[in-house]
């Protein structure tokens, strides 16, 4: 083949990019479909996050814009034949004019003081939040700017504003059929719990509900077979759930960010230079005499540290001394000297080596706290460099509650399927979303880390409330277990919630009591 025979073939390969809809519309198609973006980009073999990119202007190239355009058209298809028996002022889409829509709101786009792009609407919509009508869409969603403003609707009030006049749209200015105008059919309401691709459930803790449904009815009532089955799928339905509990959320998360070298394995089994502060200690004197001594278990460590400062975006490197509270990230640190070892555990945990280390955020959050004019027990840490970003610690809130609130009613029904489905969604998802192979739609190995010194923290807090409380603590480790000596009862609620503790073991120890190790040590 001479060369301009190579030329004519690859000028022969070139055809015209498929035809996408405004980023608006794509997110329009998306959300009446009621697919979430885990969904969708898990079908087009993207990552969530590059799919929001999609979303909000970005354009994808080659043959996944032509796998995007297929879908785009799809849903738009299944549109147009939903919206046949809706009011003739609502037109559906064509293929034709997708590329024309604009919004019919009218949005006049501006911030608000989080830097959130927000819409003024000409026709007041549903607040996301109280349901009551609100004049501004937020990240997309009709909610209220001010929060005196969101109050829940009273009984017998209107959920929304009457209805204007409905507008004769034109062929230029086509409008997606609003969900709220989706009639309800008989035959659907008739079909019991089977749901179909379209059908939104009614909240989070649902998607647990109906997963475990499925799974037993499946297995014809074998507890084991579903139980088996849902740990399998667990990280996977532990991401759409987290995407279910995101809707309408203020911030965008960057789901496979760069990460600086620090925060990436040194060999292939090798660890990165982030230390967790994991507490791992015992205490070397009791007091004199034979004690009893309890090993009390902490309840869903990992659960309760979901709630702690994420960082939104990519880390950014910083240097210097100050700490800023509306960031997050980790911290080169030279930790303080430890003088009270003998009672309480090294807030660092056991470290061989001295000098600088590199810390998470509630590690360096918690020395800070305990150096402050309230506790006085060590000097300040010094900060020498950073990589962090804009944070909040209510990333994960809607996603820990409803993992927790079906955790609380598994526990209360004697449930254990669910409750070991719930188990293993929250500890599965901290664990992979470092360098796993399991979870591909999350890369934050900045977070795993957070998370579990978040809850190295939460144990090394509960030592001190014993201790502060005439307790004698006698062992901490890891995540979830604290030994101590004296009446625990008037410190801590026993049971089986996350806010309690309960009895692993109980052992004698003390002089001439001989060494015991307790179960689970």
């Amino acid at each position: 083949m001479s060369d301009f025979d190579a030329i004519d073939s690859l000028l022969d390969a070139v055809g015209p990019e498929a035809e996408l809809p405004p980023c608006q519309v794509r997110r329009e198609l998306r959300e009446w479909a009621r697919l979430s973006k885990a969904q969708v980009a898990r079908a087009l073999g993207v990552s969530p996050s590059t799919l929001s990119g999609w979303e909000s202007g970005r354009d994808p190239a080659g043959e996944i814009r032509t796998k995007y355009a297929y879908l785009l058209d799809g849903l738009n298809t299944k549109l147009a034949t939903e919206a046949e028996a809706a009011p003739a002022a609502e037109q559906p889409l064509t293929s034709d004019t997708a590329a024309t829509v604009t919004p019919s709101s009218s949005p006049d786009p501006a911030q608000d003081e989080d830097g959130d792009d927000v819409e003024l609407l000409v026709v007041p919509e549903p607040c996301v939040l109280c349901g009551r009508p609100a004049g501004q869409r937020v990240a997309g969603f009709a909610q209220h700017l001010a929060p005196a403003d969101c109050q829940p609707i009273a009984t017998g009030a209107p959920a929304t504003a009457p209805a204007p006049p409905a507008e004769q749209p034109t062929a230029q200015t086509p409008k997606v059929p609003p969900r709220t105008t989706r009639p309800a059919r008989a035959t659907e309401r008739s079909k019991g719990p089977a749901r179909h691709a379209f059908q939104e459930p009614s909240g989070p803790v649902d998607l647990i509900r109906d997963a475990v449904q499925g799974a037993l009815a499946e297995h014809r009532g074998d507890v084991d077979a579903a139980t088996a089955a849902l740990l399998k799928r667990a990280i996977p339905d532990a991401m759409r759930l987290l995407d279910e509990t995101r809707k309408g959320a203020r911030y965008d998360v960057i789901a496979h960010p760069w990460i600086p070298d620090i925060l990436k394995k040194q060999t292939a089994r090798g660890a990165d230079q982030i230390w967790e502060a994991r507490p791992k200690w015992t205490r070397h004197e009791l007091p004199p005499g034979q004690h009893e001594v309890t090993a009390l278990d902490v309840n869903g460590a990992y659960l309760s540290a979901l709630k702690t400062h994420l960082p939104l975006g990519q880390l950014e490197h910083s240097t210097g001394l100050a700490h800023d509270r509306r960031r997050s990230g980790v911290h080169l640190i030279t930790p303080p000297e430890w003088e009270h070892e003998a009672v309480l555990p090294n807030p660092i945990g056991q470290r061989d080596e001295p000098g600088p280390l590199w810390v998470t955020e509630p590690t360096l959050r918690l020395l800070l706290r305990l150096s402050g004019p309230k506790r006085q027990l060590c000097a300040p840490p010094q900060i020498h460099e950073s990589y962090t970003s804009g944070a909040t610690e209510n990333l994960l809130e809607k996603f820990r509650i409803a993992l927790k609130d079906a955790r609380d009613t598994a526990i209360e029904q004697g449930d254990t399927v669910t409750l070991e489905y719930v188990k293993a969604m929250y500890s599965k998802f901290v664990s992979t979303m470092g360098e796993s192979n399991y979870n591909r739609e999350l890369y934050r190995p900045d977070w795993m880390h957070l998370i579990r010194s978040q809850a190295f923290a939460n144990l090394w807090l509960k030592a001190l409330k014993a201790h502060d409380e005439g307790l004698a603590v006698v062992r901490a480790m890891g995540t979830d277990e604290l030994h101590v000596i004296g009446d625990w009862h008037r410190v801590f609620a026993e049971g089986r919630s996350v806010t309690e503790v309960k009895v692993k073991d109980t052992y004698t120890a003390g002089t001439d009591a001989g060494e015991h190790t307790g179960e689970g040590e």
